[in-house]
Order: structure tokens, then sequence, then C-alpha cells
């Protein structure tokens, strides 16, 4: 596989979590994701075009090509090992693990990552839910729902968190609400969309956290999967 610059595999991981469901982007949309100008985006896209990773013309937004979308999967399949590693072996924080991450990522040796996939136990998820695409790209697909339509009194555990700034990621650690969290909604309040949960603690039925309330924005970022 040919070799690409940090600034391209930032883009092209960015147009992949962009992309509507026709795989289009626009230029702004792109230019606000990654901070930058959309002349920039522009000289970029031509670049990328160059190298047959994106469709693009100017004026109608672009798309990944398929080569564009093998790469964007190597680059989230490396970040998110690489996030497995760094909470799971080095104990980072999962707010700290994004960031780190996103340097880690553009080690490209194709061996090193499929050695610390092995050597991790080839995790299905990173720290945040995110499933972890594997050697071939292939994404493993999770039922999920989100804490706004979890039925009243429905046990779930918390599997994904879509929003995942340093800000949110803190918020949630302060609720104590974190990956694998086991908790129920107790009541909707109608005025706000807010939600009285309840968190449960793994065989420790004392020791069950009082009743917490939290926000319709917080409650719109954190999935869950139904317990069996």
């Amino acid at each position: 596989m040919l070799n690409y610059s940090t600034s391209e595999e930032n883009y092209i991981k960015a147009i992949f979590h962009l992309q509507h469901s026709d795989g289009t982007v626009t230029t702004n949309e792109l230019a606000a994701e990654l901070k930058t100008k959309p002349a920039s985006v522009t000289d970029m896209m031509k670049k990328l075009k160059t190298k047959k990773l994106v469709h693009y013309q100017a004026y109608h937004g672009f798309r990944l090509s398929n080569d564009g979308k093998k790469l964007a999967l190597i680059i989230i399949r490396r970040h998110r090992l690489w996030e497995f590693f760094l909470a799971e072996k080095l104990k980072f924080s999962w707010e700290e693990v994004h960031a780190v991450a996103e340097d880690l990522e553009h080690v490209s040796s194709k061996k090193l990552i499929d050695k610390l996939d092995e050597y991790l136990g080839f995790p299905r998820f990173d720290p945040h839910g995110d499933p972890i695409p594997d050697m071939n790209g292939k994404i493993e697909s999770s039922k999920q729902v989100c804490l706004q339509d979890l039925p009243l009194n429905q046990m779930a555990t918390v599997c994904h968190v879509s929003d995942q700034s340093k800000e949110m990621l803190e918020l949630l650690g302060h609720k104590k609400i974190a990956m694998g969290t086991r908790l129920e909604v107790k009541r909707r309040f109608t005025f706000d969309n807010s939600l009285e949960i309840k968190i449960r603690q793994p065989r420790k039925a004392s020791a069950d956290q009082s009743a917490i309330n939290i926000s319709e924005q917080l409650s719109k970022n954190i999935f869950a999967k139904y317990d069996e």
C-alpha cells in the first residue's frame, strides 16, 4: 500500500465520518470539521483525486472512491486498536485515549497493527463502544438504542457514546457512566426531556447508586443494548 501524509489521512478519515447517506460531503462541512479554510480543502481534494482516493467535482461536493474507503477503514482500525491498547493495557482514561491515538493512527505498518490486534485478543469494540474493523475492513454491527428511546424500567448496558469530546467524557465520568455501565430509565420529564436514571452495580445490589438526572443533550449521546 502507498504511504500517505498525516494530513491526507486526516482528510480521508474526516470524509468517512462526515459522509451523508449518498456518500457525499461538501467543502464547507469538511472545512468546519478540520478547522481549516474552504480553499485549503479544495486544494487537498485535487491532490486526493489525483491519487484516486476521492471522486471530486467542483461545486458538487465529493465522496470517497473504493480505494479511499479502504484507506479510511485502515486508519480507523489503527486508531481504535490503539485506543483499546491505551485504555486496557496502559490504563489511560477514556477521555485521554482519543488524542493520543490521533498520533499513533498514522503508524502505517500493517504487520504491527495485525500483531497488536492479536496481542489484544482481537477486540471488537474500542473504549467508546465504536466497532473496530477487522484486517479485511469488515465492521461488526451491534443492536443499540439511544437512552432517550429506552423503555422505562428496562435494564440495559451502555455500549456507545457518540460525542467523544473531552468535555463530554469528563461529564460522563462525573456521572459514573462508562462502557459496560448497567442502568435503567426510571422517569421522563416532558418539560425538558431530561431523564431520571438508576445505575446498577454488578453483583452488589446494596451498592446501587441513587437515581440521578441527566439532560436531554447528554442522553442523546448515550447508546445501550438490552440486557438479556
